[in-house]
């Protein structure tokens, strides 16, 4: 078995990125531990001494995407924009997140063996992002852009669609309808918040 380095973390993130790239080019059910070892040029017994399960991989691979997109919502509570603009954005870099390498995250997600990972991961984004969607809403309510009694109901409601928004991601529907539910949620989002109309723009590409 090769040694491992010092630092575990450079070997882990070696591993993820050889298995990401793997995932997106043959699939996540062709790709074998194997494969990744092959990858790397290393031991399958390398792969091992870090992950019990091509399943560990992914759940670790799925974590660093969620810790990516936590670091980027806190830079954009920092911003200096108005409220509205910040929650379109951060609903915008989840989606972003979201559609990595043409939907290759969601693909994974949502496959039909996934689904107990899905629900943990996507709970797990619900109390990264809730604390910081409340800070947001709280800010646009000191400001009087919001007018919203109970501002968590409204910051569950907004996570509720996003995760509409990214089920329409992964079902790669046209870009009309897609563009139809982009404009229903960001009137929704106005809604919930009491905000004015045609302040929530969120942006996608895909």
């Amino acid at each position: 078995m090769a040694r491992p380095p010092q630092d575990p973390q450079i070997r882990i993130n070696e591993i993820l990125d050889a298995a990401d790239q793997l995932f997106f080019t043959k699939g996540y059910h062709a790709t074998t531990i194997s494969d990744i070892a092959k990858k790397m040029g290393v031991a399958q017994g390398t792969l091992y001494y870090y992950f019990k399960s091509k399943e560990q991989v992914l759940e670790t691979l799925l974590d660093r995407h969620a810790a990516f997109l936590i670091s980027e919502i806190k830079n954009i509570y920092c911003l200096t924009t108005t409220p509205a603009e910040k929650i379109a954005l951060v609903i915008s870099a989840a989606l972003h997140r979201a559609n990595y390498k043409d939907g290759l995250l969601l693909n994974m997600l949502y496959d039909a063996q996934n689904l107990q990972l899905k629900e943990k991961l996507f709970h797990q984004l619900e109390l990264a992002l809730s604390p910081w969607l409340l800070k947001i809403v709280e800010e646009g309510i000191a400001n009087q852009d919001f007018f919203v009694s109970y501002p968590p109901t409204a910051v569950d409601y907004i996570l509720v669609i996003a995760d509409f928004l990214s089920e329409a991601l992964y079902q790669k529907t046209s870009d009309k309808i897609l563009t139809f539910r982009l404009t229903m949620a960001e009137a929704l989002i106005e809604k919930a918040l009491g905000a004015q109309g045609k302040t929530i723009h969120i942006m996608l590409t895909r």
